[in-house]
């Protein structure tokens, strides 16, 4: 057992994370930098280090800060939320050798899952179904040109480290591929430190779906049903749901028992997420695993009732799945979750500052992860998340009403947020009808629209 578990991140995750301790009783620390001086993550924690200045370079991404703050603390064990450091390979090394638990998977899974086109290898061996596309990473434009030649146009180019859209083109024809392999590599190269691009066949407006897992330390995998995570804003999420509309108990069935064989044979520990692209036949085929928590974690929890950052914490500590799960989950229900973010709704221009106005929505079905407050800021230094609004019904038609309920009823006042944008996503008839794909937005043209 834990006695005290330092957390490595901010905002509205280390809230959450706190909320898993204090329902186990195990400590916590939070650290956090100057700017996020009077955040709630540090006014509940039991203890609270400043590890040092605004920048996230110097503080939250500074490893020995990190460390030097769990050693101070007598912290047992290290939890990273999500972004920041959560799926550094090296940081989860760095914690092993100064005798803390990293809670989430081992360095060398981390770095397996990380290198994309390993990922993809590990995947394509246990039958899961992959994109066709390179085998490993693109040599040259020469290379690069007869793969895409054999697989057809288009194709996407993809950073082998990282993601959130960046080191990412899409490729229509022979007389680009050079420059726009160039642009993909540079801007690889400045995101991630490491300029490795890969090739993938292009998928149309597809639908995202990704599949959640647990593995614990005996060698067992749970898969926890899929996520709807379709619509999006240059490769970035907006609205999540669970389950798909468009997964059947049968593709459900098929997916979960392939996954289950893939993240055993890698020893896959902790939380995990494997993103699927799914084309207008309805077939998956697998991008990439984010070794970590996801931001939409809170929707599979809804429909399961499993408490995803409890089991990373138990699975940390040696337990077993057969006792942390109270019986084979089973979806139930429906969850939409909506990111509530600080930025112009029309422009997506950022707008951080301090919160004049606030409110949050309740009533049945509704769950708000937040760590904004009255009069508190969203600093200009990190993500743009105010707050993540779930909600829940017996069915989709619910879930829909309670959402829309909820999004009336949500004030932030002070800053632009993307509510209105939410509103009309909401209130659209395509969403309503389930038809989701990752164009929804340029097609509806709804981010165009004035409130």
């Amino acid at each position: 057992m834990f006695q005290k578990i330092l957390i490595a991140n901010r905002g509205e995750i280390a809230l959450r994370v706190i909320c898993a301790c204090k329902d186990l009783g195990i400590r916590t620390v939070a650290v956090y930098s100057e700017a996020d001086r009077n955040s709630l993550h540090t006014r509940f924690a039991d203890e609270a280090i400043c590890i040092g200045p605004a920048k996230s370079a110097r503080s939250y991404l500074d490893i020995p800060s990190v460390i030097s703050a769990a050693e101070i603390s007598n912290a047992d064990a290290v939890h990273p939320g999500y972004g920041f450091l959560s799926e550094n390979a090296d940081f989860a090394e760095v914690c092993e050798t100064s005798g803390l638990t990293f809670i989430g998977p081992s360095p060398q899974v981390i770095r397996l899952m990380g290198l994309k086109q390993m990922a993809r290898a590990a995947m394509d061996e246990a039958g899961v179904p992959i994109l066709p596309g390179s085998k490993g990473i693109l040599k040259s434009a020469e290379e690069a040109e007869e793969l895409a030649a054999q697989i057809g146009y288009p194709v996407m180019l993809k950073a082998a480290a990282g993601g959130g859209g960046r080191g990412m083109r899409v490729v229509r024809d022979a007389g680009s591929l050079a420059s726009l392999l160039a642009q993909a590599q540079a801007e690889a190269a400045a995101a991630f430190s490491c300029g490795d691009v890969y090739m993938e066949k292009l998928v149309e407006n597809p639908r995202h779906i990704e599949f959640q897992v647990l593995g614990d330390q005996h060698g067992n995998v749970e898969v926890l049903g899929e996520r709807e995570c379709s619509i999006q804003r240059r490769h970035q999420k907006l609205i999540e749901e669970a389950p798909s509309t468009a997964v059947t108990p049968e593709l459900r069935e098929r997916v979960s028992r392939n996954l289950r064989a893939a993240f055993k044979a890698v020893g896959y520990t902790s939380a995990g997420t494997v993103e699927f692209l799914m084309d207008a036949a309805g077939n998956l085929h697998f991008i990439e695993v984010n070794a970590r928590i996801q931001v939409e974690h809170p929707v599979t929890e809804m429909v399961t009732g499993v408490d995803l950052v409890v089991a990373q914490i138990r699975i940390a500590m040696g337990e077993k799945l057969e006792d942390i799960l109270p019986r084979t989950p089973r979806l139930c229900g429906h969850a939409i979750e909506c990111r509530i973010n600080a930025e112009h709704p029309e422009t997506f221009a950022p707008s951080p500052g301090r919160i004049t106005g606030f409110n949050l929505p309740g009533g049945s079905g509704i769950r708000v992860d937040t760590a904004a407050y009255q009069d508190g800021v969203i600093p200009r230094y990190y993500d743009s998340l105010v707050a993540k609004l779930i909600a829940y019904g017996s069915d989709r038609t619910q879930a829909i009403a309670r959402m829309r309920r909820a999004l009336d009823m949500f004030v932030v006042e002070g800053i632009y947020t993307s509510i209105p944008l939410h509103r009309r996503i909401l209130e659209h008839p395509d969403f309503v009808a389930g038809k989701l794909d990752t164009g929804f937005l340029a097609r509806t043209g709804l981010a165009l629209e004035k409130k």
